[in-house]
């Protein structure tokens, strides 16, 4: 839990490994993530980490903290946090999009990627509260329970 003033962190990781086309994936905007234990064929194209805290996913308006970068989410596909908690997995996309292309992206503003390394530490920390816009219900012309005519 977050002390008093701190913004949650929903998910955290350390990097273990980087695949050896990692920095040609960066310099398109792209970081594939998996868990330790992935499958070998996805090693080469991917950053393996052990993740510390996976007790939630991620929503736009969080914050992911890539060692010193903070990039702010735009977007989340639809079972890109069933992904990210259950297998480690993230498709982290600096593509400035607001509506994730595909199911498991997670879309960052547009900005360059950090190097990433054995050590280097992701974290993905709760953005600031939204209150989301709702209707109110119609009042006028109703009287005890009834609409009059």
């Amino acid at each position: 839990m977050a002390a008093a003033g701190q913004p949650a962190v929903r998910y955290a990781t350390v990097v273990t490994a980087v695949g050896a086309l990692v920095p040609d994936f960066v310099a398109q905007g792209v970081l594939v993530w998996f868990a330790e234990g992935a499958p070998e064929e996805l090693h080469e194209f991917s950053v393996l980490h052990r993740p510390t805290v996976a007790t939630g996913g991620v929503a736009p308006g969080d914050e992911v903290r890539l060692d010193d970068a903070v990039l702010r989410v735009l977007a989340v596909g639809d079972v890109a946090n069933d992904n990210l908690v259950n297998l480690g997995h993230l498709d982290l996309k600096a593509s400035g999009e607001t509506v994730a292309a595909l199911p498991g992206d997670v879309c960052v503003e547009k900005a360059p990627l950090p190097e990433v390394r054995p050590g280097s530490r992701l974290e993905i920390v709760a953005g600031p509260a939204t209150t989301p816009t709702v209707a109110e219900p119609a009042t006028e012309g109703i009287v005890e329970g009834r609409r009059q005519r």
